[in-house]
């Protein structure tokens, strides 16, 4: 093998190191993911395990997501997941999870970034959060809480066209 057979891949190797930096393609990432607020309360455990023995409590479930810029290309998307669960008409437990990720997204257009960040970054956190909820309705006494996976696209396309219908409402009042 000659020197310069040797050579050529390192030279291919500089090249599509050059290009990579003057063609900057989407780069998006989780940097990190952590709970940012957990609470677990069981206000009167004697009563409501005695109730739940014998009849399926109801389950009250709320979903929100806030996302906001943390630093250039850097964003914190937070899924926030409260849980009421009533036995009768007693309150089994309550809780609260705000599980949050960081997200890098360099060079995304920016009329993918919103759907970005409310579809597919909860979308990668979601199944943290749910294991979060199931261990600590567990470790309270109760049947571990299994969510069920959340659709966030259509989720999304519903938050989309109230925004829409809203803005057409606001658009239709008139003032005299």
């Amino acid at each position: 093998m000659s020197d310069e057979t040797e050579n050529k891949p390192a030279e291919n190797a500089d090249n599509t190191v050059e290009n990579a930096t003057e063609n900057d393609g989407v780069q998006i990432g989780i940097l990190g993911q952590y709970i940012k607020d957990l609470s677990f309360e069981n206000p009167t455990p004697a009563q409501t395990l005695q109730k739940m023995s014998t009849e399926k409590p109801s389950m009250d479930i709320n979903v929100n997501l806030n996302a906001r810029a943390v630093g250039e290309d850097i964003y914190e998307v937070d899924l926030k997941i409260t849980t009421t669960a009533k036995a009768g008409e007693d309150i089994a437990f309550v809780a609260e999870l705000v599980y949050s990720g960081l997200f890098g997204a360099k060079n995304l257009p920016e009329n993918t970034l919103q759907p970005f960040l409310m579809i597919e970054a909860p979308r990668q956190i979601f199944p943290f959060a749910r294991r979060i909820l199931a261990d600590v309705t567990r470790d309270g006494g109760f049947p571990p809480l299994m969510l069920e996976p959340i659709d966030f696209a259509a989720l999304y396309q519903q938050q989309m066209q109230a925004a829409q219908e809203q803005a057409t409402a606001s658009d239709d009042v008139v003032v005299n």
